[in-house]
């Protein structure tokens, strides 16, 4: 999966875009806590460890 298929993702599911720091995005949800930090860049693949690491920051995945 690459990096704009994980944001889209994420972005679906309700997290806004807030900034950017470098290669890593944060991302921020109206009701849901805390942030997601998605780090990469944008034409590359996720690591396995990485995408289930951001998909636990959002709560897609227990």
């Amino acid at each position: 999966m690459k990096y704009r298929q994980v944001i889209k993702l994420i972005e679906n599911d309700g997290w806004y875009y807030t900034k950017t720091r470098g290669s890593h995005r944060y991302f921020k949800h109206p009701t849901k806590k805390g942030k997601v930090t998605v780090s990469g860049k944008m034409g590359e693949d996720v690591p396995k460890g990485l995408l289930n690491r951001i998909l636990k920051q959002a709560g897609l995945k227990s």
